[in-house]
């Protein structure tokens, strides 16, 4: 890639002058020391490990998450969009139309572009009571009994486009509300069917699907009332069965729990009844490929949450990941042992989000959760969403990146597949992550995240590396800098790629500004572990 080659040039150049800027920041009496070149081997993690969702509703057109910052009176939605598709048993006030996505839009196309090689995982709880309309006539006027919106032929070509211009196979998960179902109650494939047979004649690919959207809240999505575990068991050995002989290559990833590890409400505070992952897998027994679940460390002010971004770099809440993450493994090495996880949904906060989800307060939850978890060996990442309502990576009316778009293209273009040990900071608010450098045979990319919003920090690294530093005026800022440099695309969508080139620092003290992330990517580490480039 050309930022690769000019950052080899720029590092082998100049004589490995110091960044005047790095030079004027306080230094720590202190500094943690790193030796990349004998940092062990943890694990590796998918190719596609950061990806992310594009909702059903957004494909649709329909009820999500409302702006906070939305102030317009709502037109009325078209009839076809199925007016009553939003979360079950919620407040109406916190749902708000949209118009089906143009996922044509070169521009978003650009900047999805920029994330690759990813997954596209479109699901959702809308999914779950999507009707998908095969035939080439306009959208129905109304979606016919037991569902609750519409999905024409074109618009899942749409996505199907929006996969193939990208190189991202699809992930997804299928309707179950009450008009998949036979007199018994049970599911029948016929609209899945339909789907796959639709995608694979249009060139597409489906490369996993979970069975149902958040089965832990059945109910809130579409399913029977008095949908139990014994029923998802039920079904989801029917779905097992279909996907082998449909898509015999796909992964199959289940059961795509959300809710446990910790509390996201007290009793009486407006949170669906739960079906325990626990008893589900119980009844289904180990039919699942790999073990997804969803991650939310809170829920959204929407929904009666209190988070806020004064908290966004506390240990508690950067650690919820770890523990929900814990949670769940401990149920995998019970029922599916040695099968690899995927968190197939995740973002700031249930409910589309808190106001901070868009700003960069929210950058420090987003990397250390895509440190730590590719430490513990989960496989995918997959982020919600790509571009809608506050937890979007980009804004949904211009496509403007968010910070956590920036932290993505940096993720994406330093860290490699092979995930290292960088051992332990000694300081509490200093978080180190490291993994093979991406595209250089032995190289190392360091990532250290400085959550002490008064001090500088610093570490010591051996060798010459090139430095990516994000920072911003205020933890509540919506634009992010690198190395002091705000960060802007162009009116088409391409990246700024000159100030996305990092700037170079010698071997020794390296400064971390306070409330900062730091990306240093060091060619020369000579890591045996990092021999075979990505």
């Amino acid at each position: 890639m050309r930022w690769q080659r000019l950052m080899t040039v720029h590092l082998l150049a100049a004589g490995m002058v110091a960044v005047a800027s790095g030079a004027a920041w306080a230094q720590q009496a202190a500094p943690v020391k790193l030796d990349p070149s004998t940092m062990a081997k943890r694990g590796s993690v998918d190719s596609r490990y950061l990806s992310f969702n594009v909702e059903m509703v957004e494909v649709t057109g329909g009820r999500f998450w409302k702006p906070y910052s939305s102030t317009a009176t709502e037109a009325p939605p078209p009839a076809s969009s199925g007016n009553g598709q939003q979360q079950v048993g919620m407040d109406p006030n916190r749902f708000q139309y949209r118009p089906p996505i143009d996922l044509a839009n070169p521009r978003l196309r650009r900047l999805a572009q920029a994330l690759s090689p990813s997954y596209v995982r479109v699901s959702g709880s809308w999914a779950n009571s999507t009707y998908f309309q095969d035939d080439d006539r306009p959208a129905l006027q109304q979606p016919p009994a037991g569902f609750r919106g519409v999905l024409t032929r074109a618009e899942w070509k749409g996505v199907i486009d929006f996969s193939n211009a990208l190189g991202s196979p699809i992930v997804t998960s299928v309707a179950t509300s009450q008009g998949t179902r036979d007199a018994s109650g049970a599911w029948t494939p016929a609209q899945a069917q339909a789907v796959f047979d639709f995608t694979k004649s249009s060139g597409g690919k489906i490369a996993a699907s979970e069975y149902m959207n958040e089965p832990t809240f059945a109910t809130i999505a579409g399913a029977p009332a008095g949908y139990s575990a014994a029923d998802f068991g039920r079904d989801a050995k029917l779905f097992a069965a279909f996907l082998r002989k449909e898509l015999p290559g796909a992964i199959y990833l289940g059961p795509g729990s959300v809710g446990e590890g910790i509390s996201l409400g007290p009793p009486g505070s407006g949170m669906p009844q739960l079906i325990a992952t626990s008893d589900m897998m119980q009844a289904t027994g180990p039919i699942f490929d790999a073990f997804s679940y969803h991650f939310y460390g809170t829920r959204s002010h929407r929904c009666g949450g209190t988070m806020t971004a004064e908290q966004a770099l506390s240990a508690e809440w950067l650690d919820r990941t770890d523990t929900v993450e814990a949670f769940y493994a401990k149920l995998r090495d019970q029922y599916l042992p040695g099968k690899p996880m995927w968190l197939t949904e995740t973002g700031e906060a249930a409910c589309g989000g808190d106001p901070f989800a868009a700003q960069f307060a929210d950058t420090f939850r987003f990397l250390n959760q895509l440190g730590t978890l590719a430490q513990r060996g989960v496989q995918v990442v997959m982020r919600n969403t790509l571009a809608s309502s506050d937890y979007g990576l980009l804004d949904e009316h211009t496509f403007e990146p968010r910070p956590d778009y920036w932290a993505a293209v940096l993720w994406k273009r330093t860290m490699g597949t092979v995930v290292l040990d960088p051992g332990q900071s000694g300081d509490p608010n200093v978080r180190i992550y490291a993994h093979c450098m991406k595209g250089f045979t032995g190289g190392v990319t360091v990532l250290a995240l400085n959550t002490d919003r008064a001090s500088t920090k610093t570490i010591q690294i051996p060798a010459a590396a090139n430095r990516f530093t994000l920072s911003a005026a205020s933890l509540t800022s919506t634009q992010v800098r690198l190395n002091g440099r705000v960060l802007q695309i162009s009116s088409d969508g391409s990246l700024p790629e000159p100030k996305l080139g990092g700037e170079v620092v010698t071997a020794g003290a390296v400064s971390l500004p306070p409330a900062s992330i730091t990306f240093l990517t060091i060619p020369s580490a000579r890591n045996e572990s990092c021999n075979a480039a990505d």
